[in-house]
């Protein structure tokens, strides 16, 4: 087909508005709505859900959104393609049929197959695949635990292969988030398995996409500048048959699309200017954005080359238990009163087990209100065993007459008073070929996908550290009244992207913006080894912080096991910002007194 094709986006996560297929069916018009559902560690949620009910193990509220628009569907044309397979896509697939059968509406559903290695772990493990880990090095053998989820990252041509035979409805497994985008662009436009430039450009935008309304002011540093931030919209991706894309919005929602919040999500949750995927290696320095009109950002000079020969596999198993719970310390004498509280739960539990006491928040000098002088306490405990962590939850309940003056909790919010199983992360690679990829009609008919022919070894650019900046006279302020930023993560890593608006300010921030800078900024990163690269296409800086998130989010003790406040937390930290610069910007200048 000659014209672009428009891809909308209705889910970035599970949990996400449950609304959002609605409000896309009454939007602007679209060839193919797609859903995200799946994050690293939403898959071992799903796993418990398969192991006690075998028929299960999908996104069952997907069918919730679905069924009021099966006919609207029908009608249209329009195509749908969704992650909410989890761990029974072929499940999920005949649960849609059904629907569509109840509902008198005749739509074509495929599968797509062959993520889940879980049973063939310890084949895989026999013919010389280690799934070894991407962040110690060591083989899956050494991890000493049993898993309970195993599951390869897809690509984007068993999609293709299902809509090229007339498939409505494509549900998945595990493809990567941004596969949901290139199957349907690949298939619209009918591209090749080594058209580089064009997947890679689809990989962009899926990347862009992928989250939702974070691509149109969700989650954006920007955010008071953006409307209708109370329910901001979903984002439309327009691929051109050469891969230049037009990132957009439906007109009727609320947020807004800009250089800055594209920005945003190019950053988002990467490794570095070369993105992975299993159909092709986008290289996401090259990437130029354009204010086109009005909540329309286009995207320009994206080159690819082959992928990997490998992909990810994401494999979970429990490794023991945890308990979470919260109080709060108010007035003075904070310091003494949070050291009390951890004595006694140190106490408790006499060493058997991880224990991290995190007072969040600063009590004011002289409070107005008992709020201001009040500072949350959280007490989070892991340990191999139950028993441990069942003496910690009853010893805390006993403190109410022998602990701080002022002791309380929240009794009005749900507290995690009763251990809960602790599931720990693995990232991993396998050879593609190893990879049963499928695509399954709704006939029985099975689609074999070949790997990729053509491979390249991955690999980052290396960026050499900024010379020092030159000696001007500064004012000290918020680094946040100047850039940007947006941070996640990948596995025990987390990523942030810090960039500006205006390009007079790009040579100071990629010159501040040291490795050894932003160690002073972020002490807590000072030990860890940290990767820096930097994209002036987009006047950003990126850096990868190595095991901030210790093995990943689903089992880490922070308060913010996936990082995404760490880019809010260096927008709030003081720099020297030449005075020159903050004259030539008046907008900066209101904003930082402010």
């Amino acid at each position: 087909m000659t014209r672009a094709i428009r891809i909308g986006s209705f889910s970035g996560y599970l949990g996400d508005r449950r609304r959002a297929l609605d409000a896309a069916m009454a939007g602007d018009p679209c060839d193919v709505l797609i859903g995200d559902y799946l994050a690293e560690f939403t898959l071992a949620m799903l796993a418990a859900r398969h192991r006690s009910d075998s028929s299960k193990g999908y996104v069952e509220y997907f069918l919730d959104q679905l069924r009021p628009h099966l006919a609207a569907l029908a009608e249209r044309g329009t195509r749908v393609v969704v992650n909410a397979g989890g761990f029974n896509p072929a499940g999920l697939a005949a649960a849609v049929r059904a629907a569509a059968t109840e509902a008198g509406v005749r739509l074509r559903v495929a599968h797509v197959e062959g993520d889940n290695v879980l049973s063939a772990l310890d084949d895989l493990r026999s013919t010389g695949h280690d799934m070894r880990n991407l962040d110690s090095g060591a083989p899956l053998a050494d991890w000493g635990v049993r898993p309970i989820a195993a599951n390869a990252y897809l690509g984007g041509w068993g999609i293709a292969a299902a809509l090229r035979e007339g498939a409505d409805i494509v549900v998945c497994g595990r493809v990567t988030d941004a596969s949901l985008t290139v199957g349907p662009a690949a298939w619209w436009h009918d591209w090749r398995n080594t058209d580089w430039h064009q997947l890679a450009a689809a990989v962009v935008a899926g990347h862009i996409i992928e989250c939702g309304p974070q691509a149109v002011g969700g989650n954006f540093s920007g955010f008071t500048d953006v409307p209708g931030m109370v329910a901001p919209g979903f984002p439309i991706a327009e691929i051109a048959s050469d891969g230049t894309t037009v990132i957009t919005k439906h007109a009727r929602d609320g947020g807004t699309v800009t250089v800055d919040t594209v920005t945003a999500q190019l950053v988002y949750e990467i490794q570095g200017p070369r993105y992975f995927n299993p159909d092709v290696t986008a290289h996401l320095d090259a990437v130029r954005l354009r204010q086109i009109g009005p909540d329309r950002v286009e995207l320009s000079g994206t080159t690819g080359s082959p992928p990997p020969p490998t992909t990810k596999v994401a494999v979970f198993a429990p490794i023991g238990y945890q308990i979470v719970s919260t109080l709060y310390a108010t007035g003075l004498d904070i310091a003494e009163k949070v050291a009390l509280i951890r004595a006694q739960a140190e106490s408790m539990l006499d060493g058997a087990a991880e224990l991290d006491v995190s007072a969040l928040g600063t009590a004011a000098e002289d409070p107005e209100r008992q709020w201001d002088a009040t500072v949350q306490v959280r007490i989070m405990a892991t340990a191999a065993e139950r028993e441990p962590l069942a003496k910690l939850a009853e010893g805390l309940g006993e403190l109410f007459l022998s602990s701080i003056p002022g002791f309380y909790t929240d009794s009005a919010s749900r507290q995690s008073a009763t251990p809960k199983a602790r599931i720990d992360y693995w990232p991993a690679l396998l050879a593609m070929d190893a990879v049963p990829h499928e695509a399954v009609l709704d006939d029985g008919t099975r689609i074999p996908i070949a790997p990729p022919a053509v491979t390249e070894e991955p690999s980052q650019p290396t960026h050499p550290e900024p010379a020092p900046l030159p000696a001007a006279e500064t004012r000290r302020i918020p680094l946040g009244r100047l850039a940007h930023a947006r941070s996640g993560d990948k596995g025990g890593n987390s990523n942030v992207g810090l960039w500006v608006s205006d390009p007079r300010a790009w040579q100071w921030l990629r010159g501040l913006l040291s490795t050894e800078e932003l160690r002073r900024l972020m002490p807590e990163a000072k030990d860890l080894d940290i990767v820096r690269h930097e994209f002036p296409n987009l006047r950003a800086v990126h850096f990868v912080l190595s095991g901030l998130l210790g093995t990943g989010g689903s089992s880490n003790l922070r308060v913010d096991p996936i990082g995404k406040a760490v880019g809010e937390f260096l927008r709030a930290r003081h720099v020297e910002v030449p005075v020159e610069l903050l004259d030539q910007a008046p907008t900066m200048r209101s904003a930082m007194s402010t």
